[in-house]
């Protein structure tokens, strides 16, 4: 009986410690103080994807504009604006690897999800990656340059029909998350959630690859062939998205707190 007075006792000591005390106060307290995150609401673009100016994208060439057929598909990419644009750059040598790319760019005006990323849908439609790498591009805008994050893939053919030729690729891809940038979906969530009391948000994926088609079959740049073509593209393409297409976050929700 002395022993369970005296553990009771000494239980009761411990609740009264000052650290103790403290920790269930803050708790306590940030219970009434801290309010509740904001439910996230749709912000559109400035102006759809499909507007964006062919001729701001020289020396590229907008060769085709494909669009997916497949409604499954389009449902389960759950963009709100997307294009997917082949472009072909005039300066590139006609036989350069980097002659053609594939822009594929997509918009997610009420982002409560980071789907389809590359490394996903390509090994998904029969592919094996090979590498997966964090990049840095160094990106010109009038004159500033600015270092932005990306990543690069490979990936191979794992077709049964696959007859022995390197059709080993590239694609490279980056977020553009709330005017920041980021290059995995952990870190694009991330910066979805780092202002849980902003009232809008968004998220823009632009995914490239560069081909060429030399004697009937394709062929794909190396790593430092296709980064340096890399900032050649972002270099052009991503002003024209920042001023004239993305949101900006931060006016938006300086409006809506007035």
């Amino acid at each position: 009986m002395k022993s369970t007075i005296h553990n009771t006792h000494n239980a009761k000591r411990s609740y009264l410690q000052p650290a103790f005390l403290i920790c269930a106060a803050v708790l306590a307290l940030s219970g009434f103080v801290m309010p509740k995150p904001i439910k996230k609401e749709p912000l559109p673009l400035k102006k759809s994807l499909d507007l964006l100016d062919e001729k701001a994208l020289a020396p590229y060439k907008v060769v085709s504009k494909p669009k997916i057929s497949n409604q499954e598909v389009i449902d389960s990419l759950g963009a709100q604006d997307y294009i997917q644009w082949i472009l072909e750059d005039a300066d590139a040598a006609v036989d350069s690897a980097v002659r053609n790319c594939s822009l594929f760019i997509t918009y997610y005006d009420l982002p409560d999800r980071i789907p389809h990323v590359p490394e996903e849908c390509y090994t998904g439609g029969g592919h094996q990656r090979l590498t997966s790498d964090s990049v840095t591009f160094e990106i010109n805008k009038q004159g500033i340059m600015e270092k932005i994050p990306g990543r690069y893939l490979v990936f191979a053919s794992t077709n049964s029909n696959y007859w022995g030729m390197d059709t080993k690729f590239s694609v490279l891809y980056l977020f553009n998350v709330n005017e920041s940038y980021a290059n995995s979906r952990e870190d694009a969530r991330f910066a979805l959630n780092k202002n849980i009391f902003s009232k809008y948000s968004y998220f823009s994926k632009v995914e490239w690859k560069f081909f060429n088609i030399r004697f009937g079959k394709p062929i794909y740049p190396g790593k430092e062939e296709a980064i340096a073509a890399s900032q050649k593209l972002l270099s052009i393409i991503l002003p024209i998205l920042e001023k004239e297409h993305w949101p900006i976050v931060r006016e938006e929700n300086a409006v809506n707190s007035k």
